[in-house]
């Protein structure tokens, strides 16, 4: 029998999320460039949010995983609702302030919106980047309980970057699997969600995995996928995520989404959340509860299934 969930419980999960997205971001971003051999032979295993790597970076420091999630999630909640001239606007904003990591698809992108107005990118074979993946999260929270919606707000705010396939049907899957993880369905409801994307696009099968962790949105994803269900916990998915090296502080942020809305607040490590700025928590949290607010979960009224239900 479904047990009834709550506001509450979603907004914590939708919390654990954001939050999931800067620690992950933060946890790998040191280890970026990096293959697993250099790893082991410089840090051994890391599970400790060091900073350093090629951009320097100090302990708990985030990159354009987080800022970006960020950006769409101010413009959502200032326009209190979806917007997507708002949201370019909101790129563009961040991109005049210099940021110290910004691909070079995504600056493409922002700056013909900037010089010429672009809401899209026209389709380019090597925009399969996972640049429009890593800033789901926030397209998530404020479509939750509306696949339709997911899909079409997935798809706007990518292309205005990234217009590729790949890209688009892995943030669609991504945002589905957050979805059924802020409702509290099991791990084997989520696999199977999967399939449907692995049944479109077979080069997403991650089983065997091949241990590659680019930033082509089929190895950051098949990365994602492979430690998020072979692990057991928060920390775990995480450790493992990041120490793959290779483009590891968006493979971090990804998985951070997606392990932060499946176990929860209680599920994040506090001595990570310790290395966040204080400042940037309490706009995450407030952030996430407004999104949800805003999402067709809270008009509604549903009753939501939570861990171990399965949906009729």
């Amino acid at each position: 029998m479904a047990i009834t969930g709550t506001p509450d419980d979603i907004r914590s999960r939708a919390r654990a999320a954001f939050l999931g997205v800067a620690v992950g971001d933060a946890l790998g971003a040191g280890l970026e460039f990096m293959t697993p051999g250099e790893i082991r032979s410089k840090h051994g295993t890391v599970r400790e949010i060091i900073g350093g790597g090629w951009l320097r970076l100090k302990p708990g420091q985030i990159t354009d995983d987080t800022e970006m999630s960020l950006c769409i999630a101010r413009a959502i909640v200032a326009d209190g609702g979806w917007s997507l001239q708002g949201i370019a606007e909101s790129f563009a904003a961040w991109l005049r302030t210099k940021p110290i990591d910004v691909g070079d698809t995504c600056r493409r992108g922002i700056r013909n919106y900037m010089l010429k107005g672009v809401l899209e990118s026209p389709f380019n074979q090597y925009a399969a980047g996972n640049g429009a993946c890593m800033r789901m999260l926030p397209v998530a929270l404020c479509t939750l309980s509306s696949e339709d919606l997911l899909q079409e707000y997935a798809i706007q705010q990518a292309h205005i970057t990234h217009n590729h396939p790949l890209s688009d049907a892995a943030c669609i899957a991504l945002g589905g699997l957050v979805h059924l993880s802020l409702l509290g369905y099991s791990k084997s409801r989520l696999r199977r969600e999967l399939e449907v994307l692995l049944s479109r696009y077979e080069n997403f099968r991650f089983e065997p995995y091949h241990g590659l962790a680019t930033a082509y949105v089929v190895d950051t994803m098949q990365t994602v996928f492979h430690h998020f269900f072979k692990t057991r916990d928060f920390e775990s998915c995480l450790v493992e995520t990041v120490n793959q090296g290779g483009d590891a502080d968006t493979t971090g942020a990804i998985a951070g989404m997606l392990a932060g809305a499946y176990y929860g607040l209680e599920g994040i490590p506090k001595r990570w959340l310790k290395k966040i700025d204080k400042n940037l928590v309490g706009e995450i949290n407030t952030l996430a509860d407004r999104m949800i607010e805003l999402s067709p979960f809270i008009s509604s009224g549903q009753v939501v299934p939570m861990r171990g239900a399965e949906k009729i």
